[in-house]
């Protein structure tokens, strides 16, 4: 199985929170031959780690430390790169479903998603707004 992951629900596989159970059990029910991230999760998983250190889930060496190991799972991951076609795509999407409440950085997301949605069984996402946009592009969001 091919998966994507957003930001809101990789964070949950190095920082225990509400919703890592389901993001777990996706991991222990299917065999996980491929995990595609858009590039764009380099920054916002550093991001959401200093949030939780400024709203105190996190002490600044557990933050340091995890985005270490986020670091280091790299070659784990297949990164979507964020070039002008993604650019592109992401402006129509904007044009598309920004009435809707689309943003910036989830239109990247789900650019990202787009360009491999060939190849990818689930797409995984926390993000309730993002989930309906997944949804709305044929992209399956639950656990089969």
């Amino acid at each position: 199985m091919k998966i994507f992951i957003d930001t809101s629900s990789l964070i949950k596989l190095y920082h225990f929170e509400q919703g890592t159970e389901d993001i777990d059990k996706l991991f222990k029910e299917h065999i996980i031959d491929e995990i595609f991230l858009s590039e764009i999760i380099k920054i916002e998983f550093s991001s959401a780690i200093w949030k939780k250190v400024r709203t105190k889930d996190l002490t600044e060496s557990e933050a340091k430390e995890l985005i270490e190991i986020f670091k280091l799972d790299f070659d784990k991951f297949t990164f979507i790169d964020i070039d002008k076609e993604l650019i592109k795509k992401s402006i129509e999407l904007l044009s598309k479903y920004g009435l809707e409440g689309l943003r910036t950085l989830d239109s990247l997301q789900l650019a990202s998603i787009l360009r491999v949605k060939e190849f990818v069984s689930i797409g995984k996402t926390n993000d309730d707004l993002l989930k309906k946009f997944f949804e709305k592009e044929g992209i399956k969001t639950e656990n089969a």
